[in-house]
């Protein structure tokens, strides 16, 4: 690749987040480059399979559905952690962001006229589709919502998503620089002018300068190594650049999300859609737990609560022993073979690929593993990253932060579009301002730093640990002491597990010297962030003395509204040794805190003092743009209506 690269928008990262900010930047009349790890139609955004919750209310179940519902229901699944602001934008651009992929191209499933048969709750039922709505978007259920609001292209909606928006940006002709990855962002006394990165093929050291960057490299789930949802690629390398910066914060990494059915032993996702569909969980004498345990919701309860569920099983003896250790049984037998060959055919192919079983015959082995990071980047309402001017972030790499502290299913693939749109047009109208070029000493220093770390990793020689051991071992604490269940007893632990690791890792030798196309070291440079990305996950949670969604103390079961309906910031000071903690209210409260529905924890109420206090806006949040005074967000929904506006009467 050439060593200097002008554009007005940097996008680094292919996936949907990425590729859905880059079209908007380019409608917007800017030069848009996407520097990507891989080739964009190999992105994680590919391996979605569920859907995206939009309220259409197009389907008989979801009859009576608007963006007021699904804000109830992604703010009771956030366990009242989100930016209630942003869900309302989020929820009310959903609808027009699903049917602009149908234009772009996706093959969405459809309503069809008549009589079908279902499963609700374990009893079959049959539902009657109007004949006035055939051929409009069909939706199907997903955990934590009051209707049937996920929009669904079978089982590989994703696939489906990432073809059709990467066939738009070939229509553009915008440019993509795949096998390329960003180490480091160029910037200079709050102001972000672009990136310096490595061609995976030639090892290679160039520079992409930009007037806006926008971080759209997915989630940091590797960080449990192979205990995840989470593609190899998904390592965290934007979020720990923006971390390294020393001035942009992380919001809320304690929040990770637990997928409730990984398949074991392998970890793939199993679609929430098998659940949707009707789908059983059984423990090892066949019961249905769930059943028992949220008889309102049952197996459709939000992830959090099910996954705690599963491993309260494990953990009582009712797991299923197996060669690589217990699971739970995921049923979908009875939904018949032509459903689970055409409508979840993913799933089909997945069992039949990684385990050789056909689960239209037989039973799904799965286990709770880790899927989803609610923390990333913190972002305003339009994606800018806080304290560092001309960055952006969108997708699971931000925190901008809908979900909370906990995300439900359908919504995320629906936020990388409506992200992708909303922090798309913001970073080209900051493109199309006048800003000005970085010092050519700065870019000379910012490459010069990267060569000098490349050439230290290169230049190590003795008996220190491999880079992959360090991995290994980080994976088994994060999951051992951070995952589904937490004690600060064992987060201590993890911090100095983590601390320890860090050291190691300064010692830590390669053995291929090759300065080119070498992975050993294309991971080497990565894995300094990762380590300091968990350190920030373990430490946040170990703070949080509370339960509030995935985040699920032991010793502090109750969701403690009085001391903790904030949201976490942390930095890492250049020459620190260790990151600085600070917090934010979630900002105006549209929709009080009060019980999800689901789910059994007690309530630490918060006080008059304290609502008071996040009715008003931070001076953190003042700073950084959280709230404008013409927006026409926020005032939708005022505390005290939204039982009227949702038909809720208690």
């Amino acid at each position: 690749m050439d060593a200097i690269l002008n554009t007005d928008v940097l996008v680094i990262g292919g996936g949907l987040a990425g590729e859905r900010c880059a079209i908007e930047a380019a409608n917007a009349g800017q030069d848009v480059i996407i520097a990507s790890l891989i080739p964009p139609r190999r992105s994680h955004s590919c391996a979605a399979q569920g859907g995206m919750q939009a309220a259409l209310g197009n389907c008989a179940m979801g009859d009576g559905d608007n963006p007021n519902v699904h804000f109830l229901d992604t703010v009771r699944g956030s366990d009242w952690g989100a930016d209630q602001e942003v869900v309302r934008m989020f929820v009310d651009e959903a609808p027009a962001a699903v049917r602009e992929l149908a234009y772009f191209g996706v093959p969405w499933t459809r309503v069809t006229a008549g009589t079908q048969t279902h499963f609700i709750k374990g009893r079959k039922v049959e539902l009657t589709e109007s004949e006035e709505n055939a051929g409009l978007l069909m939706q199907r259920d997903f955990g934590g919502t009051a209707k049937w609001r996920t929009c669904y292209a079978a089982a590989g909606t994703g696939h489906a998503a990432l073809y059709a928006i990467d066939g738009e940006v070939v229509r553009l002709g915008i440019t993509v620089r795949d096998r390329v990855e960003a180490l480091s962002l160029i910037h200079d006394q709050g102001r972000c002018h672009g990136a310096v990165v490595r061609c995976l093929r030639t090892g290679k050291i160039g520079v992409i300068i930009a007037k806006a960057t926008v971080i759209a490299t997915g989630g940091h789930g590797r960080i449990y190594g192979k205990y995840t949802t989470n593609a190899t690629i998904n390592e965290g390398t934007g979020t720990a650049m923006a971390l390294a910066t020393g001035v942009v914060p992380l919001g809320n990494m304690e929040a990770v999300q637990f997928h409730p059915t990984g398949l074991w032993p392998s970890g793939i996702l199993v679609t929430e859609g098998c659940r949707g569909d009707g789908g059983y969980l059984l423990n090892r004498k066949l019961q249905r737990f769930m059943v028992d345990l949220e008889p309102e919701k049952q197996e459709l309860a939000s992830r959090d609560v099910v996954s705690r569920h599963m491993m309260t099983q494990i953990r009582e003896g009712l797991g299923v022993d197996g060669p690589f250790g217990t699971h739970l049984w995921l049923d979908i037998r009875h939904l018949g073979r032509e459903h689970v060959h055409t409508k979840l055919r993913e799933v089909y192919e997945i069992c039949q690929d990684f385990l050789g079983l056909d689960p239209a015959d037989e039973l799904i082995p799965v286990r709770p593993t880790q899927h989803y990071s609610m923390g990333g980047v913190r972002v305003n309402k339009d994606g800018q990253a806080y304290g560092m001017s001309g960055l952006f972030a969108a997708g699971e790499a931000a925190c901008w932060d809908m979900h909370g502290f906990n995300r439900l299913g359908g919504n995320s693939l629906a936020e990388t579009i409506v992200a992708g749109r909303i922090v798309g047009a913001r970073a080209a109208q900051f493109a199309g301002g006048k800003t000005d070029g970085p010092d050519p000493a700065l870019v000379e220093h910012s490459v010069r730093e990267q060569q000098e770390v490349i050439a230290d990793w290169l230049a190590r020689s003795g008996n220190g640990p491999t880079v992959y051991e360090i991995r290994d071992r980080l994976a088994e604490t994060m999951m051992g002491k951070v995952g589904i269940f937490r004690n600060g007893e064992e987060l201590e632990e993890a911090v100095t597990d983590i601390y320890d690791l860090i050291q190691a890792c300064d010692t830590a030798v390669l053995r291929s010297k090759v300065p080119g196309m070498n992975p050993e070291l294309a991971f080497a440079l990565r894995l300094p962030g990762m380590l300091r990305l968990a350190l920030v996950t373990a430490q946040g949670a170990l703070a949080r003395t509370e339960s509030r969604g995935a985040h699920s103390r032991t010793d502090y079961a109750a969701r403690d509204d009085a001391r903790w309906l904030k949201r976490t910031l942390a930095r890492w000071p250049h020459g620190a040794t260790a990151p600085v903690f600070d917090y934010e209210p979630v900002g105006l409260l549209d929709l009080p805190p009060a019980g999800r529905g689901y789910g059994k924890s007690s309530i630490i109420e918060m006080s008059e003092e304290l609502a008071d206090y996040n009715e008003t806006v931070s001076e953190e949040q003042q700073r950084h743009g959280r709230l404008d005074s013409d927006s026409p967000f926020g005032a939708n929904l005022r505390a005290g209506e939204w039982r009227k506006a949702t038909g809720e009467v208690s």
